[in-house]
């Protein structure tokens, strides 16, 4: 097993759901409810050092009963190393604990991913909608969003298709 995924599940017994290295790469899935806490560890300790959250984003997947995921890249400037780390939330509880307390730079991509997908972070400092308008019903990044839109769409006026190139 990997010294980093072994320093997790060590650290952090029953919190490892499973672990994979594929392409030089490592990811770690892990319970939602743990997700700050490991990364609070793996950002202070000095053997690894995770200081900079690249990403925060999710993945859809309407079919599973833990429908969404949640994953953040994690990378060592000072140790040159990264990681993946993943957490699942099901569509009836769509929340996981914010990690704005370790890295607060996680602001702007949690509340994206609040936004178009509808995941909430618990003791978020500022947490709506960051793209979308307060009245914007759904999230758009959902697989069950329809992909012309709730109707809108079909309101505005268009310009008529000319022939040709315009001319100014």
């Amino acid at each position: 097993m990997h010294p980093l995924a072994q320093f997790v599940q060590d650290r952090f017994p029953g919190a490892v759901t499973d672990v994979k290295e594929a392409f030089g790469e490592l990811t770690i899935s892990l319970r939602k409810d743990r997700i700050a806490d490991v990364c609070r560890t793996l950002r202070d300790d000095p053997a690894w050092r995770f200081n900079l959250l690249s990403d925060v984003l999710s993945v859809d997947f309407p079919d599973d009963e833990e429908r969404f995921e949640v994953i953040y890249h994690l990378y060592s400037i000072e140790k040159r190393h990264r990681v993946r780390l993943k957490a699942r939330v099901t569509e009836d509880d769509c929340r996981i604990e914010s990690v704005t307390s370790v890295w607060p730079g996680a602001n702007f991509m949690e509340r994206e991913v609040y936004d178009l997908m509808g995941i909430a972070f618990t003791n978020h400092p500022d947490l709506r909608r960051i793209l979308l308008t307060d009245d914007f019903d759904g999230h758009p990044l959902r697989k069950d969003y329809p992909t012309e839109g709730k109707g809108w769409r079909n309101t505005f006026e268009f310009l008529p298709k000319g022939e040709g190139p315009s001319v100014l």
